[in-house]
C-alpha cells in the first residue's frame, strides 16, 4: 500500500476528512474498547476488592503499559520502518524479530512478577499478572507487526476479543459475588490468552519458532541503530509520565496510590488511544515521508492531534459527568470526592499535554530521529522526577502530579521545537 492509495491528494476535502475519520475510527476502536473494559473492571475492583488490591491492579495498569511502549520502541519501530521503506525483510530478519520479541516479553513478565512481589502482592496473583504482562507485551508486538503490513483486522478483533471476555468474566464472578484479586488475575490471563490467538496460525507459529529460529545476536544492528535511542526516550518518558505511580507505591504504598488511581481511571481512553495510535500512524508518516509527501506528512500530523483531541474532549466531559452527577458509580465509601476532582483535573491538564505533543513525536520517530527525541526527554524527566519527589514527601500523593504536569510540559515544548525545526530544514 501507496501512500497515494492511503492519503488520496485529488479527493475533494469531504472525501480526505471522510477517510481520515474511517482510518482513525478504526485504529481507535479497539484501544477505546479495551479502556472502556478496563474502566468497568476497575469499577468493580473499587467496590470488591480492599483498597491495596485496588492500587495493585491500577498499578499493574501503569507497569504493564510501560512494557508496550519499550517494545515498540525496542522493536517494532524498526519492524514498522522497514515497511514504510518498502524493504522485504528476510525469513532470518523476521525470524530474529520474533526471537528478540519473546526475549523482551520473557523480561516483561518476569519484571511485573518482581515489582509485584516488592509492592506485597501474593506470590501466586503476582506470578499470573506476570504471565499477563509478558503475554500482553507478546500482543503488542503482534499489534505493531500487522500494522506493518497494513492488515489492521486481525488488531480490531485481538482488541475486542480481550475486551469482552475481560468484561464477560468479571462480571460473572460480580454476579455470582466471587470477585478475588486471585480470581480478577485468572480472568485478565484468560482475556489476553484468547485474544492473542485472532493473528492466526501462521503468526503463532512464527513467534513459536523463534524458540529455535532466529539469532538473537543479530539485534545487535537494530539496537545499535535505532532501538537504543527510542528505547531510551522511551525510559525518559515513562520517568516523565509516571513517576508518581512509582514513587507514591514503593514510599506511601499501594493504598495511597489508589485515589491517584482513579483520575488515571477516568482520563484512560485518552492514554490508550494516544498509546496504540502511533503503531498505525507511524508506517502510514513513513511512506509519506518515503515519498517526500511533506504536505501529507504535516496533514497527518494535525488529522491525529484533531482526533486524539476530540478523544480528549468526550473523555474529559464523560468523567466530569460521572464524578459530578454520579459520584456513587465512581467513588465508595472512605475516597474523597472533592479530592478526585482535583486528580481528575491534574490528569486532564498532563493528557491534554501529551494530546498536543504525540502526533509531532510519531512524526519523528517516522524520520528515525529517535535520538533527538530521546534528548528531547531528558531534561522534562529530570524536572519531573526531581518535583513529583519533592511533591510528594512535603505535600503528599495528590501534589506529587504537580510535578508530572511540569515534566509533561517541558517535553511538549521541546517535542514540538525539535519537530518543527526538523520538518523546516527538511521539507
Amino acid at each position: 500500500m501507496t501512500a497515494s492509495t492511503e492519503i488520496r491528494q485529488d479527493a475533494p476535502p469531504a472525501g480526505r476528512w471522510l477517510t481520515s475519520a474511517a482510518r482513525y475510527g478504526l485504529a481507535a476502536a479497539g484501544p477505546i474498547g479495551i479502556s472502556a473494559a478496563h474502566f468497568l473492571a476497575s469499577l468493580i475492583y473499587l467496590h470488591t476488592l480492599s483498597r491495596a488490591e485496588f492500587g495493585m491492579f491500577s498499578f499493574l495498569l501503569v507497569v504493564v503499559p510501560f512494557f508496550l511502549s519499550l517494545s515498540s520502541a525496542m522493536i517494532g519501530a524498526s519492524v514498522s520502518r522497514a515497511a514504510s521503506r518498502s524493504r522485504h525483510m528476510s525469513a532470518a530478519e523476521l525470524a530474529t524479530y520474533f526471537k528478540a520479541n519473546l526475549a523482551f516479553a520473557a523480561l516483561a513478565g518476569a519484571t511485573v512478577f518482581g515489582l509485584l512481589l516488592l509492592s506485597h502482592a501474593d506470590l501466586r496473583i503476582a506470578s499470573l499478572l506476570g504471565i499477563y504482562g509478558g503475554l500482553m507485551t507478546l500482543r503488542w508486538f503482534a499489534r505493531v507487526f500487522f500494522y506493518a503490513k497494513a492488515s489492521a483486522v486481525p488488531v480490531v478483533v485481538s482488541d475486542f476479543l480481550y475486551s469482552a471476555l475481560l468484561l464477560a468474566g468479571l462480571i460473572g464472578l460480580a454476579l455470582f459475588h466471587q470477585v478475588t484479586a486471585l480470581r480478577a488475575a485468572e480472568v485478565l490471563l484468560l482475556a489476553v490468552s484468547v485474544a492473542f490467538l485472532s493473528f492466526g496460525r501462521t503468526y503463532l507459529r512464527d513467534q513459536l519458532r523463534s524458540l529455535w529460529d532466529g539469532v538473537l545476536a543479530d539485534y545487535k544492528t537494530v539496537w545499535l541503530d535505532l532501538a537504543r535511542w527510542s528505547a531510551l526516550g522511551v525510559f525518559l518518558t515513562e520517568l516523565t509520565a509516571n513517576a508518581h505511580a512509582y514513587l507514591v507505591t514503593f514510599i506511601s504504598g499501594p493504598a495511597a496510590f489508589a485515589p491517584l488511581a482513579l483520575g488515571a481511571l477516568l482520563m484512560r481512553p485518552v492514554q490508550l488511544v494516544l498509546s496504540a495510535l502511533p503503531d498505525r500512524e507511524r508506517p502510514v508518516m513513513g511512506r509519506l515521508l518515503a515519498h517526500n509527501d511533506w504536505a501529507g506528512a504535516c496533514r497527518s500530523v494535525n488529522e491525529f492531534r484533531m482526533a486524539a483531541g476530540a478523544v480528549w474532549f468526550a473523555t474529559l466531559v464523560l468523567a466530569a459527568v460521572l464524578l459530578i452527577c454520579f459520584p456513587g458509580l465512581i467513588l465508595k465509601k472512605g475516597y474523597d470526592e472533592t479530592q478526585a476532582l482535583v486528580v481528575l483535573a491534574f490528569f486532564a491538564a498532563i493528557m491534554a499535554s501529551r494530546t498536543l505533543r504525540t502526533p509531532e513525536s510519531v512524526l519523528m520517530q517516522a524520520a528515525g530521529e529517535f535520538r533527538a527525541l530521546a534528548g528531547a526527554s531528558f531534561w522534562a524527566s529530570c524536572a519531573s522526577l526531581a518535583i513529583t519527589l519533592f511533591l510528594l514527601l512535603v505535600f503528599g500523593p495528590v501534589a506529587s502530579l504537580g510535578g508530572i504536569l511540569v515534566g509533561d510540559l517541558v517535553m511538549t515544548s521541546r517535542t514540538i521545537s525539535l519537530s518543527r525545526r526538523w520538518v523546516a530544514r527538511h521539507a
